[in-house]
């Protein structure tokens, strides 16, 4: 399986029998991503909540590829209200085996709402999704505070990666992802959603620096890890 990383919180899963699993697909506008819209391929798309640099090219993309779009209620519901298709709602707490493997909706910290036409519309509970595929399990925490909460995913979830936001002032920074972290008890932390706007500007060694030796690695946009 392989996990690609593409810039701001544009993660990309490509299963062992050739599934292509997108996650927040911020291409359009996103200075950091080394990928070319025009080139992208999914079989889902899923998008952790609402906010602009998450939802990304949803749309286009899933008209393009007829992905399906993997979100809460309100998400898909804007989703088809653009003239989507194919959609499956999820909502916190639950989970659902797809044909590439299981997904469990996770809590986030959050906010969630879109502006289109000068009005914001409100797009749901904010969320994470834990993928567990060929027995490995992937944590995308989407946009989050650290909260206490977290270790108990660690209950539930042998994590092999947990892909953290680091940027703060919209999400946790640094040090609280050093303790989401150690909440979660991933083998492996990826730091994601920093450096896309002056305001998330950080030095993502810091977090492997104060990480356990081996436990974190920092991915540039189109570097990718094998498990």
């Amino acid at each position: 399986m392989k996990l690609s990383y593409h810039g701001h919180s544009v993660v990309s899963i490509e299963t062992n029998d050739q599934t292509r699993i997108l996650i927040d697909p911020f291409i359009t506008g996103n200075k950091l991503t080394d990928l070319k819209l025009e080139d992208v391929k999914a079989d889902y798309i899923f998008i952790t909540h609402g906010h602009a640099d998450h939802v990304g090219d949803m749309v286009y993309l899933a008209k393009k590829t007829n992905a399906q779009v993997v979100a809460i209620p309100e998400i898909c519901h804007f989703a088809t209200s653009q003239g989507v298709e194919n959609v499956h709602h999820m909502n916190i707490g639950g989970k659902f085996d797809f044909p590439f493997g299981q997904v469990k909706m996770i809590f986030a910290q959050h906010s969630s709402g879109y502006e289109l036409d000068g009005q914001m519309i409100y797009m749901g509970e904010p969320a994470g999704f834990i993928f567990t595929i060929d027995n490995q399990s992937i944590y995308h925490a989407g946009d989050t505070a650290f909260y206490s909460d977290l270790s108990l995913l660690a209950e539930e979830f042998d994590l092999d990666v947990a892909f953290l936001p680091i940027g703060d002032n919209f999400t946790m920074g640094i040090k609280d992802a050093v303790k989401a972290s150690k909440a979660v008890q991933a083998t492996l932390t990826i730091p994601i959603h920093y450096n896309t706007f002056p305001v998330i500007e950080q030095n993502p060694d810091e977090l492997i620096d104060l990480l356990p030796e081996g436990a974190g690695k920092v991915l540039k946009p189109g570097d990718s890890i094998n498990l």
